[in-house]
């Protein structure tokens, strides 16, 4: 019998964690594992900041911190963590670094897990920023977060699918190309990918 283990994730989409199986293994930041057993998962683990499981031999998650507000109702909001994803396995680390605004957590990931081989950053969704800093990266934050968390190469998230906020659709990868100068990094090593398309990760000795 195969095991099936659910990308650790927010909470969001219920039926297709269901069509996943309310069986399989799911992985939630700590204060959310009743909500989910309540939807009728089984096999739910907590894990807080700087936990970690392993999940099968030699593939270990570690929950990161981010920042962000969290709540399921109007009566539970910040009850709970809000967290990124480290997996490690077979000499690779990777990053998630979860829907977040930019924060000092990012040089401590950067500190304790670091080098990192492959990041994953949000740069979307950021104007008006009086309302939009503390949860949402713009993407000259997001290239901070990935000088801070010793990320070796990273992609693009959190942007162009759906209009969120105020920002043109197509700004974030834009502004991204420009911090990027601005840092004096190449463009290569924090990218946008097109849609569908595929990229490599492999560790770095």
């Amino acid at each position: 019998m195969r095991r099936k283990v659910a990308t650790p994730c927010k909470i969001g989409d219920l039926p297709t964690l269901r069509k996943i199986g309310r069986e399989t293994k799911i992985l939630i930041a700590d204060g959310h594992a009743d909500w989910l057993r309540r939807k009728g998962f089984t096999n739910v683990s907590e894990l807080a900041w700087h936990g970690s499981l392993e999940v099968f031999p030699g593939i270990r998650v570690t929950a990161t911190p981010a920042q962000h507000f969290t709540a399921r109702t109007l009566l539970d909001r910040n009850r709970g963590h809000w967290c990124g994803w480290l997996v490690e396995g077979a000499g690779c680390k990777l990053w998630h670094a979860g829907d977040s605004g930019y924060c000092a957590a990012f040089a401590e990931i950067g500190e304790r897990y670091g080098p990192i081989d492959f990041g994953m950053i949000p740069i979307g969704a950021y104007l008006p920023r009086r309302i939009m800093r503390p949860m949402h990266m713009n993407p000259e934050e997001a290239v901070r977060a990935f000088i801070d968390s010793r990320c070796r190469r990273a992609v693009a998230m959190h942007w162009g699918t759906f209009r969120l906020t105020d920002e043109p659709m197509g700004e974030p990868v834009i502004l991204l190309g420009k911090a990027l100068r601005q840092h004096l990094l190449a463009p290569g090593l924090f990218v946008a990918p097109d849609i569908g398309e595929m990229v490599a990760v492999s560790a770095v000795c």
